[in-house]
Formats: structure tokens, sequence, C-alpha cells
């Protein structure tokens, strides 16, 4: 894909102040024109169905459809489209599910602003972006070790979208909505997440998620 100085981007970002900020950076920079933006995951598939900009760069806590849904679809319906998430979890198995669920790049909240124009240029030409302070060599390792330091490893991809938003607080009807799955659904990954990580109620799944850094309190 050939970037322009014009190259179109969509915004979905459920903070209306960081929302507007992001497109303010994006357009002072001369390269990019932000042609839309939003605050939900289903208003971002819409806009970009009806919008098709060349970037659509997704906060990774949207609410009404979970973001890494909202990148499976887009993948599947708009393949040309470049998806680059902003995140401010920093484990492993997250960085990996984006990836697998169709990001270009995976970009934290916390590093410059620099990241994310450089990101967005290079997944433009067909690359792969992981924030550097992530340590893409601790990401993409395969190995038995890696694995065995990381539990969530055990979960399945539906599993693992299921604890992310147990752990931010969401509730089983929520999390159903925002999966397109049936509440029941939801309690069966929530059994077999449990069992596999050896907790026994929401307490211990909460600190176990605080002790690993992987709630969206900083």
């Amino acid at each position: 894909m050939s970037l322009s100085r014009t190259t179109t981007v969509v915004l979905a970002e459920e903070l209306e102040l960081v929302r507007e900020g992001l497109a303010a950076l994006l357009q002072s920079s001369g390269r990019f024109d932000v042609i839309g933006r939003c605050g939900d995951g289903e208003a971002a598939i819409d806009l970009v169905l009806s919008l098709r900009p060349a970037i659509i760069v997704l906060d990774l806590n949207l609410p009404r459809l979970h973001t890494l849904e909202v990148a499976s679809r887009l993948r599947r319906e708009t393949p040309a489209v470049v998806i680059v998430i902003l995140a401010i979890r920093r484990d492993r198995k997250t960085v990996l599910e984006s990836l697998r669920m169709g990001a270009n790049a995976y970009v934290l909240k916390s590093g410059p602003v620099r990241h994310l124009l450089d990101a967005m240029d290079l997944a433009c030409h067909g690359g792969v972006y992981i924030s550097p302070d992530l340590q893409m060599g601790k990401i993409f390792v395969a190995s038995d070790n890696a694995d065995s330091d990381d539990p969530l490893h055990l979960l399945s991809t539906r599993e693992y979208q299921v604890f992310s938003m147990l752990v931010e607080g969401l509730r089983p009807k929520e999390i159903a909505a925002r999966l397109t799955l049936s509440p029941k659904t939801v309690d069966t990954h929530r059994a077999s997440l449990m069992k596999k990580l050896e907790m026994n109620d929401m307490a211990s799944l909460v600190k176990f998620a605080v002790r690993c850094n992987l709630t969206p309190v900083v």
C-alpha cells in the first residue's frame, strides 16, 4: 500500500477527549486524514464499511463489541484495511491475540506519538509493528519456558476474551453482548478458564490479573 499525505484513517476510541486529541495529532502530522471517528466497536465496523479508510485505529477496550472481535470481522470483510491496536496492556497473550485476530500493529498508549506514526507508516507498507518497549524477542519466543511463565497461554482465544472482560468488571450479560454470544456460553467459558487457571472465585481471578498487570488500572 502506498502511503501519501492524505492516507485516510478512522479512529475508534471510547474517551472523547483522547479521541479528539489523537485526531488532532494525526491531522497535524500532515500525513493522515481522519475521515471518521467513533467511540465503540459496532460503530467502528460501520464506519470502516461505509468510508473504506486505509487505516483503522482501535482502542483495545471498546464498548458494545469487543475490539478483537472488531479486528477479526474487519479482517474478513475488508482485508485491505490496516488495523492498529492502541493499548495499555503489555502481556504477551494480549499482543499475540491481537495479531492473531488480524491486527497489523500493536501500540502502547504509554509511548510517544512517534510510535503511533511509525506503526501506521510501517503497517501501510506491509510490515508488522510492535511497540519497542514490549521487546519482540519475548513476545514471539516459542519455548516451553515462555509458556510455563505465562499461564494465560492455556486459554483459548474466546476464553481469553472472557477473562479480559471479567477482570475489567464486566458482567456476563455485558460480555455476551460484546462477543455476540449467549450468557450461557459465556458462563461455560468462564468456568473453563477458571479451571485452567486453578482459580476458585472472581476475587482470586482479579488478584491474579492485578499481580500480572493485566487490569486497566495503572
